[in-house]
């Protein structure tokens, strides 16, 4: 039975084979020209299916040739692109001999050389390098502080003492000049750095007038070396270069700012001893967006001006730099100059001190019972701040928090002044119980009374105020400086 039952599936296969069989022989029979073609065509049938297969897969090998090949060539540019735009040359330590400004020229001129050497490589992009973009002599290379800011002048080491100064929206071209100008002059850029703290789209405005008053620095400071003078402080701005030389080791601290270099910082040239040494700081500047991109205060003020505002940027500047100095001060250069170092004030005081200039003022509120009785308060003067790190840092934090606090006090949002907070602050003992604060009634003198007396020395005006009337004061301090031949010959504008 199972040999009946296995046997049937095959005797149905082959009678059904044998009836196509049949089949095609009939065909063959009424229609024999046809067999021809109907071999032939079963073979190109075979053909071209096995011609389609062989073609789809030999298309589909080389599409994914070209992607993968297409797909190097866009990684490839990409990293070329990227070498070029972040490709910073090492940047040498600023000397005193007479090739500085010379070396920082031709320095420049290659830039300009290796970018045109790049723009036919990249002509519809119409490439340039970032440092190309700039004003000519700006040697501001890299950036200052962790991606932050721009590097003017990389000073000889690291600095104890910082001076954080707050350009305004109104100050102008030449009293920047000039506030650098005597800045250089007094010596106290010998054992500070400078930080420029600039409003919105102010910092390409005054990026030339820094780095021509730095390169006037460097050439009187060569030019009193070779002709063996080394000036003297006999007047109020007269320049005695000898505050910029000291003795030591010349391995020291790098300083903060800028590119770090390679191994042992040492600032010594062929030209200076062993003994001796140029000693200057750093001059870099920060853009208010970068320190404060949110803007912190304009959901509480309908216009935020700059004196407002650089309290919302020190907490991240002066956060950075809190373990490098040691003592900071906060200037307005719109209305101070300095002459001499004023931090001297402070040196020897604790990190949680805070210097003040104040004066007795009259509130001038009267109550009803006590009518003849004036309420007097101490006036801050906010113009000027100094005081040791931890003390000013928590000092600016405090005004922060009191500037929102005053906005949503104050129904007129735009009434409140940052002279008014700061006197209230200093006020509540509470707030700042953990700033030793030091007020003093020192008065600073304005810069008509230097007119008079023009012969006295510096430390009697380490501090001045400009005044109302600029433009003439500024143009008289200019006639003054220029009155020495040596100081005439490095300045073109005398």
């Amino acid at each position: 039975m199972g040999f009946a039952a296995a046997a049937k599936p095959n005797t149905h296969t082959s009678s059904k084979s044998n009836k196509e069989s049949r089949g095609m022989g009939l065909l063959l029979v009424f229609f024999p020209q046809d067999q021809n073609k109907i071999t032939n065509s079963i073979d190109n049938k075979n053909t071209t299916s096995r011609f389609i297969r062989k073609t789809t897969s030999s298309l589909l090998f080389n599409k994914a040739q070209s992607t993968i090949s297409i797909c190097a060539l866009l990684v490839f540019l990409t990293l070329l692109l990227f070498t070029l735009s972040t490709f910073e040359p090492s940047i040498q330590t600023p000397t005193t001999s007479s090739s500085t400004i010379k070396n920082s020229r031709r320095f420049l001129s290659q830039k300009t050389q290796v970018s045109s050497s790049f723009h036919w490589f990249f002509p519809m992009w119409d490439y340039k390098p970032l440092h190309v973009k700039q004003k000519p002599n700006i040697s501001s290379s890299s950036f200052a502080l962790q991606g932050m800011g721009t590097l003017y002048r990389r000073g000889t080491k690291a600095m104890n003492d910082l001076i954080v100064s707050h350009v305004i929206e109104d100050l102008t071209e030449d009293e920047l000049r000039l506030f650098l100008r005597v800045l250089h002059r007094s010596g106290v850029t010998s054992k500070a750095d400078t930080v420029f703290l600039f409003g919105s789209s102010l910092s390409s405005r005054f990026s030339f007038v820094i780095q021509e008053e730095n390169e006037s620095f460097l050439k009187l400071i060569q030019h009193y070396k070779e002709s063996n003078n080394k000036g003297s402080r006999d007047t109020v701005f007269s320049f005695d270069s000898t505050q910029f030389w000291k003795s030591g080791k010349n391995n020291v601290e790098e300083p903060i700012w800028g590119k770090k270099g390679r191994g042992n910082y040492s600032n010594s040239t062929e030209a200076e001893s062993e003994s001796t040494r140029l000693t200057y700081g750093s001059i870099v500047g920060f853009d208010v967006n970068e320190l404060d991109p949110e803007n912190s205060l304009a959901g509480f003020l309908d216009y935020v001006p700059m004196s407002l505002r650089r309290w919302a940027c020190y907490p991240m500047l002066l956060g950075r730099v809190r373990r490098n100095f040691k003592h900071i001060m906060l200037l307005d250069i719109k209305s101070l100059m300095l002459l001499s170092d004023p931090l001297g004030r402070v040196r020897n005081r604790s990190p949680e001190s805070v210097y003040l200039l104040t004066k007795e003022s009259s509130s001038g509120k009267h109550s009803k019972k006590n009518s003849d009785k004036t309420q007097s308060y101490c006036q801050v003067n906010s113009v000027i701040l100094m005081g040791g790190t931890r003390g000013i840092r928590r000092l600016a934090n405090a005004m922060l928090t009191e500037i929102v606090r005053a906005t949503m006090q104050h129904k007129k949002k735009n009434s409140i002044s940052e002279t008014g907070i700061l006197s209230q602050l200093v006020g509540n003992g509470y707030i700042l119980k953990n700033v030793n604060l030091i007020t003093s009634t020192e008065s600073i003198q304005e810069a008509s009374s230097l007119m008079v007396s023009s012969s006295k020395s510096a430390a009697d005006y380490s501090i001045i105020q400009r005044g109302n009337n600029n433009h003439d004061l500024n143009s008289i301090i200019m006639k003054l400086i220029c009155l020495c031949e040596v100081d005439s010959s490095v300045y073109r504008d005398c």
